[in-house]
């Protein structure tokens, strides 16, 4: 198999990283800017915001704010060092095409409905990113960790990171790495190292990187798996909602019901009593007519005899 080699304009690589990269950025200040109105109009309390008419909007909202946390933490610490850019273009145009239709739309469908592309891709993307591209990127900087800073240096925090994705670095900044273990000044303290202390650090470095690596994935699941609990949870809410506000007008109807058939068999009562106190009205009349022609029916019969 002959393999193909496409040869690149270096200015033209150069204006498309850039496109993407900025791309990136302002698809994350867009979506802080869509957060903070919906905020503004909903209510402070939990309970009213649930029934609130943008409490989808919020959801969605918010899934797509974990889905720019995980894509920062996956891409934009290898952009920053510059070994990279920001790759997955489809994301950026889903990501966009997600927000604008919770501007434009009042009543939108469900989040799980409305992101279902979203997730697909950015999780694939998130895939081969890790799976292929990561380890070229690791033979680049052999002595630098995975978050593509130099051993016993601090991650540069840059302004367009959540606060999730900060707490996040921070909570991987306490776990034991090569920069606990070994500093530079350890490092380059002796003049000529072996090609086995050399090989070492890198297996320890790349070790503690499968190991952050492991660590975010997991953490992102678990936030991933939350969330989604608490959108259930939300849904079963509105479901028992909706299910009593159809049982109490299930109970108006049948209180109506019962009141129409009172007044029903009242009427009919009240009518049969009425025909009942007419027929012996009648009854009472046929005896005195009768009462009245019997001494007429005698007389008749003696001037005969």
């Amino acid at each position: 198999m002959e393999k193909i080699i496409v040869k690149v304009c270096k200015r033209m690589d150069l204006v498309c990283q850039r496109m993407l990269n900025q791309g990136f950025l302002k698809v994350e200040r867009y979506h802080n800017l869509c957060q903070k109105q919906v905020k503004a109009q909903l209510p402070r309390r939990e309970s009213e915001r649930r029934n609130h008419s943008l409490a989808r909007h919020a959801d969605i909202l918010a899934a797509v704010e974990t889905r720019l946390s995980l894509l920062n933490m996956t891409f934009m610490k290898y952009v920053d060092s510059n070994l990279c850019c920001f790759i997955p273009g489809k994301v950026i145009d889903e990501i966009y095409r997600v927000l604008r239709y919770v501007n434009s739309t009042r009543a939108p469908q469900r989040a799980h409905e409305v992101l279902q592309e979203l997730r697909d891709i950015s999780s694939m993307a998130m895939e081969y990113f890790d799976e292929k591209i990561v380890p070229i990127l690791k033979r680049k900087i052999p002595g630098s960790d995975v978050s593509g800073r130099l051993i016993g240096t601090a991650p540069v925090v840059r302004k367009n990171e959540s606060k999730e994705v900060r707490k996040i670095n921070s909570c991987l900044l306490k776990i034991p790495g090569p920069s606990a273990a070994l500093t530079t000044m350890q490092l380059f303290s002796k003049q000529n190292p072996s090609r086995q202390e050399v090989t070492k650090l890198q297996q320890q470095v790349k070790a503690n990187g499968t190991g952050l690596t492991a660590l975010k994935r997991e953490i992102s699941e678990l936030r991933i798996k939350v969330q989604e609990q608490q959108k259930q949870v939300q849904d079963q809410d509105q479901k028992l909602l909706e299910q009593t506000q159809i049982i109490g007008e299930q109970n108006a109807r049948l209180a109506e019901l019962e009141r129409k058939l009172r007044e029903v068999m009242e009427s009919t009562v009240g009518n049969s009593s009425a025909s009942s106190s007419n027929e012996q009205s009648l009854r009472k009349k046929r005896k005195a007519v009768e009462s009245t022609d019997c001494p007429r029916k005698s007389k008749r019969l003696r001037n005969r005899k």
